[in-house]
């Protein structure tokens, strides 16, 4: 086959400029671009079709430019952004992964992405749940919520769970696996709608509208009379200094995020870290790639809990690649509901 029969369109998102504070979809740029669907001669490579792209919070501090290394590398000025995608399989020269197998992974926001290293990408062994669901619930944010509540907050039947930014990708899930171990759980978020879906649809046990509170550490005492055991930590600042007047003795907080804090150019201080010391708290940051060890574990676990419908999942779907810009940057602005993904291609 001629090389000119296997070059395709390969529209791709790419970082026009660093940011300083908030992001705006000027920062990046769309750019056509052709993808040719073949592998270097002898590779283990893969070309893969994008089908679903992430957009995802961690994902804002990738578009600065870092002085000091940051934990996850500085996107690079001109070149594609890259994110946690669902792909398919469309040529390979890897022994393992054969055209059409179902993969998610980091790929290219882009629609066609050549991979060299596949450590971290996983085949999807449900492909008979909603493929979207591996940029989320199946995915990284899944994988997120079950390894920082289980592993890092340890909870124990009884507790008391407070989480924020409770109806994002995460959030979601954390309080929802909170109650299936038998703990009562408050979520808040920022808008009545988000707090609604919260009661009615993810079975928190009661969720507030933080934009509503004038004092969250009388918010916090009304809703935990008796202290938080545990705090999925989503949003930093304000939030992190009100639970920690309210934390419980030998409390734990769970690290997971601080979205509050990333389009800041100095961030806030927190004031009530004594109540670590006074109250035994645990605090712990964690990523969730220490934990892939034990994805297939999750997966298996996760997929049971979607099919017997003991877990709900809310999804923000934005179509075709060109929306990317717009759906990453709606982040930091609170317009999604549930997790924001953009759909690229269907099949």
């Amino acid at each position: 086959m001629a090389a000119a029969a296997a070059e395709v369109s390969n529209k791709r998102v790419v970082l026009k400029r660093h940011v300083t504070g908030f992001p705006t979809e000027d920062d990046m740029e769309l750019v056509p671009a052709t993808a040719r669907l073949a592998v270097p001669p002898g590779s283990a490579a893969v070309v893969l079709k994008n089908l679903y792209l992430s957009c995802d919070p961690y994902m804002r501090s990738r578009m600065s430019r870092h002085d000091e290394p940051s934990y996850v590398p500085d996107f690079v000025q001109g070149e594609v952004l890259t994110a946690l995608g669902v792909s398919k399989v469309v040529e390979s020269g890897h022994q393992d992964y054969k055209p059409g197998d179902l993969v998610w992974g980091m790929t290219g926001c882009e629609e066609y992405t050549l991979i060299t290293n596949l450590e971290s990408h996983f085949k999807i062994n449900h492909p008979e749940l909603p493929l979207s669901y591996y940029t989320g619930v199946l995915g990284m944010p899944g994988f997120t919520a079950y390894a920082g509540f289980f592993e890092v907050a340890k909870p124990k039947k009884g507790d008391y769970v407070f989480v924020s930014a409770a109806s994002g990708a995460v959030g979601q899930l954390v309080g929802q696996l909170a109650k299936i171990t038998g703990c009562y759980v408050v979520g808040s978020a920022g808008s009545d709608e988000k707090v609604n879906l919260l009661k009615t649809k993810f079975g928190f046990d009661n969720a507030f509208n933080y934009k509503k509170e004038q004092d969250l550490t009388a918010t916090l005492k009304r809703y935990f009379p008796e202290g938080i055991d545990i705090y999925f930590e989503n949003v930093g600042g304000a939030m992190l200094d009100a639970v920690l007047l309210n934390m419980r003795l030998h409390g734990r907080v769970a690290v997971c995020g601080m979205i509050s804090q990333y389009n800041l150019e100095q961030p806030e201080g927190v004031r009530n870290l004594f109540c670590i010391v006074a109250k035994r708290i645990r605090m712990e940051g964690f990523m969730v790639t220490e934990y892939y060890g034990n994805y297939r574990k999750f997966e298996e676990e996760m997929a049971g809990y979607l099919k017997e419908g003991k877990i709900t999942y809310v999804e923000d779907v934005a179509e075709g690649i060109e929306s990317y810009p717009t759906a990453l940057i709606g982040l930091f602005y609170g317009r999604n509901t549930g997790k924001q993904l953009v759909a690229v291609a269907r099949d």
